[in-house]
């Protein structure tokens, strides 16, 4: 800062990432690539560029960050999910399908680590910590949505469809963690539809 600037306070300038954003974002790369007992809030604030005083003042604790990463986690699932459910809103079957395919080819990239709810229930075991809730929130709600698909394609309990369904997906994210499965997207739908038929 030169001689007689003062901080900027208040929102950042159009087009500029706030503090918020930028911690977030830092946090999430960290925690994802790392896991999230491994990185340290000096780490956060070193890789971030706000300061400590900063980062304590949006997020009033480590555990207030992790059940933001978390959050944030959970609104790119869905917004994944949401886009891909727009473009196939009359083909439950076609929507099946791209949303295992998409889940197959985000386990395919090169810098998969797991599931992120997977890879925080793991670390913290304690049921009631903010950002296991919200992992939890995000598998049910998966479970609920999709019922309601395997519902319009005609199964006769769509919840235990649902429920079989999920455990296809979460073994997909376990096993990408170890070996990637040369047509994991083909196994996934495969699998799938031998429990719908």
């Amino acid at each position: 800062m030169k001689a007689g600037d003062r901080p900027r306070r208040g929102a950042p300038p159009k087009g500029e990432v706030s503090a918020r954003e930028r911690i977030l974002a830092t946090a999430s790369e960290l925690f994802y690539r790392e896991g999230i007992r491994a990185v340290g809030v000096d780490t956060v604030v070193e890789r971030s560029g706000v300061s400590k005083t900063s980062l304590y003042r949006l997020f009033d604790s480590k555990d207030a960050l992790i059940a933001a990463f978390a959050a944030e986690q959970d609104r790119l699932f869905w917004a994944r999910w949401d886009r891909i459910e727009k473009q196939h809103a009359d083909d439950p079957r076609a929507l099946l399908e791209a949303l295992l395919s998409g889940i197959a080819e985000r386990i395919g990239r090169p810098a998969y680590r797991g599931c992120p709810f997977f890879n925080l229930v793991t670390e913290f075991p304690a049921k009631n910590h903010p950002g296991r809730v919200v992992a939890r929130g995000n598998k049910e709600e998966l479970r609920a949505r999709l019922a309601a698909i395997v519902a319009k394609l005609g199964a006769g309990d769509p919840n235990r469809t649902a429920s079989q369904i999920a455990l296809l997906i979460n073994g997909a994210y376990a096993t990408g963690l170890m070996d990637k499965p040369a047509d994991l997207r083909g196994d996934l739908v495969n699998a799938a539809s031998k429990l719908l038929a």
